[in-house]
């Protein structure tokens, strides 16, 4: 019925907008100014759009406000500007867009010396955003005239704002052809090759950080339109760029060759695990792995296939090996880390966590050239040094578990050379350089040890599963067979003690981390099922009858209700012209309560009565007898509470008990006289009764 009526009322911008003398900054103090445009206000958008109007807000956008100005001319007046330029109103778009005085002075930004204004650098972003969105010819044929735009995109790359204007040009671009045209053009700047430029010692934090995730953005959105759009016959230029064999190389150079920074190396290595990630080839069919995505070289079931990754990173990166296993022994140099429970000198460090990432996924790779270098090296014993040394960095705790569960799960190293398969090197260097069971059994007895006297190693969930992951393969697996060969060759009172452990405390934690979410027994209940289990208790019998009792109430009270309130399609047809029709009839509402004889709850309630009747009467003639008049109060009281019970077993109201009253001396069929010279008992309340008079 709301629509009905015309609620709508005038803005009070309209009465402004009539004014000859309205500036646009008084126009921007109002409060509803940005709602009123995207609603699309005639007179508010025709004031907006003048080119002087939109000259100043562009201006705000882009320009440094002065420091000694008053807030609303630094903060309010940029940002409400920023949020009229990007309402996504045609209008806006069409007037930014097609005006290229407009273009050039948002790309003026660009060309400020000196580092950006975050704030400004913010806005302006939003604003080419939008226009990338909506107006892409316009402004993609706006940038490619401009010969410095990439040039100044690499100069800002250390803020945010500009890093994700790059981004914002590989993914609102919707048109494939025209995505490809960027994608080229970009290609063409040797974009790729500059950011890495950019992640080099001689650059500061914040540009190895953005640069970096540049590239992987890169990497993941390349990946990601090339599985989308299978028949598109050129591939992304940037992406294969970027997994050149050379273009590894050069970011390799500027991580480990000459001045050495711990920032260059982070971001480098971030780059390097983008490539290695899994990776499904186009021609497959998407569906079938939607989660494809989310597994990583760093979990137990992510191994990589060297056909699936980048083989250009690979080939780089084995010659590499040998300086990120010696980043593992002799790390930068950090000051010592005070904790809770005690002084790390020298803490792991953020270099030798992304360390570990990077030669976990090497070792993942499944490569094996890659393989045999990195066991040359011992790089799975050194990690496994590092998980034990560093009791409570669950960082690095997680990166191992998933790097040695995924080297005692995978098959051997492919090789198309080899026609008969070769027993895994990778399992027998776990079980024997790196003595896996001899550690797995002297961290759990030393935890025994010190968990009775303080708390107990910060490692131990994640041993719990490296120990069931060996068991686990040992039973099943490409590596049962060689696991279970190697177990054997084990010392004899080595073998005794892992049996021991499998059969009792690792039983036991496994037993103690189960955790049964559902009860099962409720599964496949039913109503019989039900009925059996009451049995089982003993209910009071003033409990039981006072439940049924109330179950026949309410059941004959809903009836009433229902029958009464029941609406035809005519009486729905009435609500629009009289909202108070339904309540009208609660007026007229009489209750009929008559006990139903079929009814199995009045059959009880009678059996009820039937039990009671004879206890009450004898109760009131010891009252009658041994207590005098002097009780006549508690005499009205239940004789009260006899003529509520008296109503409600017989499911009357007090407008038909005169009625009810004439019928109550007669004979009720089945040889009782339902009235007598006692009134009718009261419904006893459930729980022990008080002694009689």
């Amino acid at each position: 019925m709301f629509w009905k009526f015309d609620l709508h009322t005038s803005s009070h911008l309209d009465t402004l907008l009539e004014r000859e003398d309205l500036s646009l900054l008084e126009l921007l103090d109002e409060e509803d100014v940005l709602q009123e445009c995207k609603v699309v206000n005639r007179k508010l958008l025709d004031f907006l759009l003048q080119p002087p109007h939109l000259q100043a807000m562009v201006a705000w956008v882009t320009q440094e406000p002065p420091a000694s100005g008053e807030e609303r001319l630094r903060y309010k007046y940029p940002s409400v500007a920023c949020e009229i330029l990007t309402s996504d109103v045609p209008q806006i778009n069409d007037a930014l867009g097609a005006d290229e005085s407009l273009l050039n002075r948002l790309y003026g930004f660009l060309q400020s010396s000196g580092s950006l204004n975050p704030l400004l650098a913010s806005f302006f972003s939003k604003v080419m955003g939008i226009l990338i969105n909506r107006k892409t010819d316009q402004l993609v044929s706006f940038l490619r005239k401009k010969d410095d735009f990439v040039d100044l995109l690499l100069q800002h790359i250390g803020t945010s704002a500009i890093m994700d204007l790059l981004l914002r040009l590989l993914t609102c671009v919707e048109r494939p052809q025209l995505r490809q045209d960027v994608v080229n053009w970009l290609n063409e700047e040797k974009i790729v090759q500059r950011l890495i430029e950019q992640i080099h010692p001689s650059k500061d934090d914040n540009q190895h950080s953005n640069a970096s995730q540049s590239l992987c953005d890169i990497i993941r959105l390349s990946r990601e339109q090339m599985i989308q759009v299978q028949d598109s016959l050129e591939p992304d230029q940037l992406l294969t760029t970027l997994e050149k064999q050379e273009t590894i190389e050069q970011l390799l150079s500027n991580m480990l060759e000459g001045e050495q920074s711990q920032s260059v190396i982070v971001s480098g290595i971030q780059v390097l695990l983008t490539l290695l990630e899994p990776r499904r080839s186009p021609m497959s069919d998407v569906g079938l792995n939607p989660g494809f995505w989310d597994h990583t070289p760093n979990r137990a079931d992510a191994t990589l296939d060297s056909s699936m990754s980048s083989v250009g990173a690979l080939h780089a990166l084995r010659p590499r090996l040998s300086r990120f296993h010696q980043l593992l022994l002799e790390p930068p140099e950090l000051e010592p880390l005070r904790t809770t429970w005690g002084n790390l000198a020298p803490p792991l460090g953020n270099t030798r966590l992304h360390v570990v990432k990077l030669l976990a996924s090497a070792l993942s790779a499944n490569d094996p050239a890659l393989t045999q270098e990195l066991l040359a090296l011992d790089v799975p014993n050194t990690m496994l040094d590092l998980f034990f040394h560093y009791m409570f960095n669950n960082f690095l705790h997680a990166q191992v578990e998933f790097c040695v569960s995924a080297m005692l799960s995978a098959g051997p190293p492919s090789d198309s050379s080899l026609e008969m398969p070769v027993p895994n090197p990778v399992v027998k260097h776990l079980l024997q350089q790196c003595r896996l069971v001899e550690r797995i059994l002297t961290s759990w007895e030393e935890n025994d040890l010190v968990s009775t006297g303080g708390p107990r190693k910060g490692y131990m969930g994640h041993l719990t599963r490296l120990a069931n992951a060996l068991v686990q393969n040992t039973e099943k697996g490409p590596n049962a067979e060689q696991l279970g060969q190697l177990l054997k060759e084990l010392p004899g009172e080595q073998q005794e003690r892992w049996e021991a452990f499998v059969a009792g405390p690792l039983a036991e934690t496994n037993k103690k981390n189960m955790v049964d979410l559902v009860s099962t027994h409720h599964l496949h209940s039913s109503s019989d099922d039900e009925d059996d289990r009451l049995k089982e208790f003993n209910f009071p019998e003033e409990a039981v009858l006072q439940q049924a009792f109330m179950d026949f109430q309410m059941q004959r009270m809903t009836s009433a209700f229902i029958d009464h309130f029941g609406f035809n399609d005519e009486e729905f047809g009435e609500q629009e012209e009289s909202v108070n029709a339904p309540f009208d009839k609660t007026a007229n509402i009489t209750f009929s309560l008559n006990a139903d004889d079929e009814n199995p709850n009045a059959n009880l309630l009678e059996i009820c009565y039937k039990d009671r009747i004879q206890q009450f009467d004898d109760e009131d003639e010891d009252e009658e007898e041994g207590q005098g008049s002097g009780e006549s109060d508690e005499e009205d009281g239940a004789w009260q509470g006899s003529q509520l019970a008296r109503g409600a077993r017989r499911g009357h109201t007090d407008s038909e008990e005169e009625e009810d009253d004439d019928e109550e001396d007669e004979d009720d069929g089945d040889g009782r006289v339902a009235g007598g010279g006692a009134g009718p008992p009261s419904y006893p309340s459930p729980g022990p009764q008080p002694p009689g008079g």
